[in-house]
Order: C-alpha cells, then structure tokens, then sequence
C-alpha cells in the first residue's frame, strides 16, 4: 500500500512539473521584430522591464515593454479573445489606445496600439491592429507595444 501511495504521489508530482513548464509563451507580437525583442533602457523614458522605476521611484512600471515601429502591424501572440478597450491614460493623446484580451489561461492588455476590433477572436499569428505613432508622444523613445497582466503581475516568464 505504501509503495502505491509513493508511486502515485511522484506521478502526481511529474504531472505538476510537466504542466508548469508547458506555460503558455508569446509568439510574434510585432512585424519587425520576431524575437519580441525587450525595450532597453532610454534616458529620460527609463526602462521598459518590469518593475523599472517610474517618476523618481514613485512607481514601479506594471509591464513589459516589446519594440514595435510606429505604424507596424501587431499579431495576436496566440489564439485569444478579445475583450474590451483599454487605455493606459486618463487624459488623451495619440497613443492612447489598447485592447484586453484572454487566452492561454491569461489575462493582459496591449497598450498603444490601434485594434481592428475590440471584441471577438484570433488565431494566433493573426493582425491584431497597428502600432500607434509613439514618436508623436515621446520622441526619441524606442517605440513599443506595451504588454501587462490583467493581475498586474511580471508578464515577463510569458516571453
């Protein structure tokens, strides 16, 4: 009997791992950058890892930010639903604009960019929507598309 409890508690144990490390990661999100290349650091604009600080270290940046050229195409990573509009600012401006979307058992939101639509799905691989004009906002910044959990938790093991 003891013997059976061990074996099943090890299989148990594999299985866990296996799901684990089977998490779901991001394809392609921007045409020019296969790679989902990661926002370096840029002066003034600070950094575009997680957790970077933000105003003098009053806040800490909630995503992680993927170069897209203003005015690229931007893919649906995987297959997803799309949920609902989403904005990063209270007040408007050229680049303000996104999308909320569901699907590999996440949650997230897409900022700066222009969606086809705001509701329905894709495919993985599919044209999401453009890359807004960053540059009209933030010259000199490496534009990008700016990814965040819904939970606001490090999307960062995703890529």
């Amino acid at each position: 009997m003891m013997m059976k409890l061990s074996i099943l508690l090890i299989c148990a144990v594999l299985c866990v791992l296996q799901t684990a490390s089977a998490q779901v990661k991001f394809g392609q999100l921007c045409s020019g950058n296969s790679a989902n290349t990661k926002r370096g650091c840029d002066g003034k604009y600070g950094c575009g890892n997680y957790g970077a600080s933000r105003n003098g270290g009053k806040h800490k940046h909630e995503g992680l930010d993927i170069v897209c050229a203003d005015g690229a195409t931007v893919y649906a990573p995987f297959d997803v639903t799309l949920k609902r509009k989403a904005v990063p600012y209270k007040e408007n401006n050229a680049i303000n604009n996104g999308i909320e979307l569901s699907g590999g058992g996440l949650c997230f939101k897409l900022f700066y960019v222009k969606p086809d639509k705001y509701s329905g799905s894709l495919k993985k691989g599919q044209k999401l929507g453009t890359m807004l004009r960053m540059q009209a906002v933030y010259p000199g910044i490496t534009s990008h598309v700016h990814v965040q959990m819904c939970d606001k938790s490090d999307p960062t093991k995703y890529f």
